[in-house]
């Protein structure tokens, strides 16, 4: 049996078992210092912190505008992954002024938004845990009550894990469900495509095939969901966040995904039972800058819960398809046990 086919089994089973257990499929796994009392950190007064490991160096901001040496004119708001570069690269991979896994919306698929970039204008605060991992904390946000942690840990090989955990600190979410958005802004590729193992629509019943996705224009055709997916968003006609709510004519079967940047791969990789969407603008960084993003919708929350996700970011160079399938599936086996 191949490595991808149990992989695929071992997240069904975990599902089955999850919501066998009461449990809801999304509850958080407990590892940031939201929802784990026991981890210890440190704050710092600077809005930047370097991360190093391997051949990977990585830059993880706050969302206060920087202007430093490293990052010369980054722009209040965007949070995540400011810089991103492999051993000898000069060049961010990221558009310089914004960011990549970028945590931008919360949102509950109604028009009604107070404030479309809630996550980018509320304060976060820079946590450092180790050499290795630093968290960005938000504490439960204007609009929402949303109270947030994402961790960013640069595993030996330089990729990056991150675990994302919330607690809804209110009933605000009129539709029943918590809708959030990543972003990653990319640095004018050469080819603005994404590529995932996928069918279409129309033919659910053929085999699964490589896809080489380009949407024609920002909000047409750019959401892809999971082949299995349990739950899918009402979101309003006039909602006016259009990444969110266009689906594409695909549907996802192995939940990972990489667009190409000069002779680099970045890669995204998810647990299947988290059900993420993956999607795309081709110029949602600027004209030459499409966005390699995804979203999560929670549903059925509770008040009080603490829901989450982990997933990893590749980055390395490029060769050819089969030899970064083959380097990524240690990182899809190792999510499936978390």
């Amino acid at each position: 049996m191949s490595l991808v086919k149990q992989f695929l089994i071992l997240s069904a089973l975990m599902v089955y078992v999850t919501i066998s257990m009461g449990a809801h499929p999304y509850s958080a796994p407990g590892v940031t210092s939201l929802t784990n009392p026991s981890v210890k950190y440190k704050l710092t007064d600077q809005h930047a912190v370097v991360l190093k490991r391997g051949k990977v160096t990585t830059i993880i901001v706050d969302n206060a505008a920087i202007d430093t040496a490293q990052l010369p004119g980054h722009r209040a708001g965007y949070n995540g992954v400011a810089s991103l570069k492999y051993e000898g690269q000069t060049e961010n991979l990221f558009v310089p002024a914004v960011a990549g896994l970028n945590f931008e919306h919360i949102h509950d698929g109604t028009p009604a938004l107070k404030e479309k970039f809630e996550p980018r204008k509320h304060p976060m605060q820079l946590r450092i845990i180790s050499d290795d991992t630093v968290e960005l904390y938000q504490s439960p946000t204007p609009n929402w009550k949303l109270e947030s942690c994402g961790r960013y840990q640069l595993l030996d090989d330089g990729t990056i894990e991150y675990t994302f955990e919330c607690i809804p600190r209110a009933a605000l979410f009129k539709k029943g469900y918590i809708g959030l958005f990543w972003a990653s802004y990319m640095q004018a590729p050469e080819d603005r495509r994404i590529y995932f193992y996928g069918k279409a629509k129309s033919a659910l019943n053929q085999g699964e095939s490589l896809i080489a996705a380009r949407t024609p224009a920002h909000g047409v055709d750019s959401t892809h969901p999971p082949d299995n997916a349990t739950f899918f968003p009402d979101v309003s006609a006039e909602f006016p966040l259009t990444l969110v709510n266009h689906p594409s004519r695909y549907v996802y079967s192995q939940p990972w995904f990489y667009g190409i940047r000069q002779k680099y791969s970045y890669t995204q990789m998810f647990r299947k039972r988290d059900q993420i969407w993956f999607a795309q603008s081709p110029t949602g960084g600027g004209k030459q800058n499409p966005a390699w993003d995804f979203q999560w919708f929670i549903p059925d929350y509770k008040v009080g819960e603490a829901y989450g996700f982990v997933m990893r970011a590749h980055y390395a160079p490029w060769t050819d398809h089969d030899t970064l399938q083959h380097t990524i599936q240690k990182h899809l086996s190792a999510l499936t046990q978390k």
